[in-house]
């Protein structure tokens, strides 16, 4: 079930009417409703997977409860132990089982034995990485003691697999959303419309921008060979703007929908391609999994303390594990391996946190150094998103390679005509935006009301008329 699906469009009014005028006076009610709908929302996807979501649940809510009552250290371990251990084999064989076989052959064919391994016929259950994160950091904080165990298992099953971010995140933190479930929430009114403001937002980058730039993308790189360089150059800047509008734009929806329900997610996104360097870039990016690894691996290995090799160390091993985490194809660990050597200088000089606040703040334009510094970190970004779209590291090294030809000075064989102009369009109002949470949050919120309403309906008339042909969420895969 898409959020830009007729059956979302169904699904979703029903929850909301029941859920704040059928249990509006019961907070028992309101979690049950949504784990209900939940549980339902997931499993439309396919329901032979509920039962891994539900271990997965029940695992760490009574490994979780274990370490709270255990009086000594080393038993408060033993059930961390196996609910990490647990989690990342089912992660592990699930997702990379395949592609540790497949390598480990490659290995001894080329050491010349001739080995056929096993694969496992497996569909890969959505939303894996993300759930199975939300339980982890719950558990390690137990652990650590940042927060207690819940014992309602409704409302700890609610965290899990609150339907808004279940599939495609944000990763959620025990620390911010268990309280929000474990209090009841009334009808805010201006909460509401400004929930509905994001969805709308969200909805025109997936289904105007994301959308329609994927089917030039996927033309573009699955034919790479037969394209010129400026035409390969293209698809990356095209691939670019698919997967932000694409990523960000499912968690627009999903931050949207909560809110409509009265429940305010992490931001996931914070305008990543307005960033001045490879750093903020990934403070802005994917915020929920960045600080994720930031504080359950990189704070853990000692982060920036400790000697020069080691700070490289950490660096690499997370930025590795990043790639590791998006899918088994060495295209992301070699994508991860580059945006560590990209943002290794930044470290090394002390400067990964020189641009902390959002660029131009309270200008309208930029100054010729920040814009500067804006392209060519969105150059080496879209650089390394070729590797992490490519098939494979050949077919990378042959599109980069196709890129750096003659042809890169040619006029591109594909013309995507009114998308351009709708990109253009796109980054002016995500550049007027930028100080907000998203885009359009406050945009126009000074306008007559004719003219804010009139903004409005053109977005709306935009995803009718605009809309490209529907496809995947990118990020489901992952």
């Amino acid at each position: 079930m898409l959020f830009n699906s007729p059956s979302f469009a169904l699904f979703f009014p029903v929850v909301f009417v029941i859920y704040w005028f059928a249990s509006r006076k019961s907070l028992i009610f309101q979690n049950l409703i949504l784990l209900i709908a939940s549980l339902y929302f997931y499993g439309c996807w396919d329901y032979r997977f509920l039962f891994l979501l539900l271990f997965s649940i029940g695992l760490d809510y009574f490994t979780g409860l274990y370490i709270g009552q255990a009086t000594k250290v080393s038993t408060k371990k033993i059930w961390l132990i196996v609910s990490v251990s647990v989690n990342l084999s089912f992660l592990g064989v699930l997702k990379y089982y395949n592609f540790f076989a497949d390598s480990f052959a490659t290995v001894l064919s080329g050491l010349n034995f001739n080995v056929t391994p096993a694969f496992l016929n497996l569909v890969l259950p959505v939303g894996i990485s993300f759930y199975t994160f939300h339980g982890l950091s719950y558990v390690i904080d137990i652990y650590k003691e940042r927060i207690k165990p819940e014992r309602n298992f409704i409302d700890y099953a609610v965290f899990v697999s609150f339907f808004p971010l279940l599939v495609a995140g944000p990763i959620e933190r025990a620390t911010h959303l268990l309280p929000q479930i474990q209090r009841k929430r009334k009808f805010d009114y201006n909460q509401a419309m400004d929930g509905l403001r994001q969805v709308l937002w969200g909805l025109f980058k997936k289904v105007v921008i994301a959308d329609n730039c994927a089917e030039y993308v996927n033309l573009i790189f699955d034919h790479s060979d037969t394209y010129s360089g400026s035409t390969l150059l293209l698809g990356a800047f095209l691939f670019s703007m698919q997967i932000y509008g694409d990523f960000s734009g499912y968690s627009d929806m999903a931050l949207g929908t909560a809110r409509l329900l009265g429940i305010e997610l992490l931001r996931n996104f914070a305008y990543p391609y307005f960033s001045r360097d490879i750093a903020e870039f990934w403070r802005r990016w994917h915020i929920s999994l960045s600080s994720w690894f930031r504080d359950y691996v990189y704070f853990p290995l000692g982060g920036s303390r400790g000697s020069l090799g080691l700070q490289v160390r950490n660096t690499f091993i997370i930025f590795l594990l990043s790639g590791f985490w998006h899918g088994a194809n060495w295209t992301f660990i070699a994508w991860g391996g580059l945006n560590a050597i990209f943002f290794l200088p930044l470290l090394l000089s002390n400067n990964n946190r020189n641009h902390i606040e959002i660029v131009a703040k309270g200008q309208v334009l930029p100054s010729l150094g920040d814009f500067f510094r804006i392209v060519t970190t969105f150059i080496i970004t879209t650089f390394a998103w070729i590797i992490f779209r490519a098939e494979s590291i050949n077919h990378a090294i042959s599109y980069i390679g196709g890129i750096f030809s003659t042809s890169l000075f040619t006029v591109p064989q594909i013309k995507p005509g009114y998308l351009l102009t709708l990109i253009a369009v796109f980054i002016c109002i995500e550049w007027l935006g930028r100080e907000e949470p998203y885009a359009i949050a406050r945009l126009g919120y000074k306008w007559p009301r004719i003219i804010k309403y009139a903004f409005y309906y053109l977005i709306v008339i935009a995803l009718f008329v605009f809309a490209g042909d529907q496809q995947q969420f990118i990020y489901f895969q992952f």
